[in-house]
């Protein structure tokens, strides 16, 4: 069953105690209860309690990719994924790609810049998605494509 973030939330600030997960301490957060805290305070005491940065430093890159690489980049450039520090671009044009590659070490600079805590160790570049020859009227299995009616 899955449990739901606000009422675990709830029941975190409710009993104002705050175990520490490294040492396994408990600390009081507060001596009351009912005190009210501003939302910032509350959200960033739950990111770093459940070591949520690197996820919303990774979040913000997608979400502020034409901030960080410009307008002229952003519009030809979208950020796919990013697994084990590689960050994956999908390009509108082999063009593109290849100028992505050409200037990798500066986008990557700009990147640990503009998008602290996100791990970004390397970029692979794509083209744009070429047109697939395994389905359709005309295809044969176990063939390789256009190239295998040649010889």
């Amino acid at each position: 069953m899955k449990n739901d973030l606000a009422k675990e939330l709830y029941k975190f600030y409710r009993s104002g105690f705050r175990k520490l997960r490294a040492s396994g301490q408990v600390s009081i957060e507060r001596t009351k209860n009912t005190d009210p805290q501003s939302l910032e305070s509350v959200l960033s005491e739950v990111i770093t309690g459940r070591n949520w940065g690197k996820g919303f430093a990774e979040g913000n890159l997608f979400s502020n990719w034409e901030e960080i690489v410009g307008v002229e980049v952003a519009q030809h450039t979208t950020p796919i994924s990013l697994v084990d520090g590689r960050l994956t671009i999908q390009s509108s044009s082999s063009a593109w790609a290849t100028q992505m590659r050409l200037m990798q070490d500066d986008l990557l600079k700009t990147i640990s810049n503009s998008a602290p805590g996100a791990l970004v160790e390397q970029l692979n570049v794509i083209g744009p998605h070429a047109p697939s020859w395994k389905r359709g009227l005309r295809s044969i299995r176990g063939a390789k494509g256009p190239r295998d009616t040649y010889g």
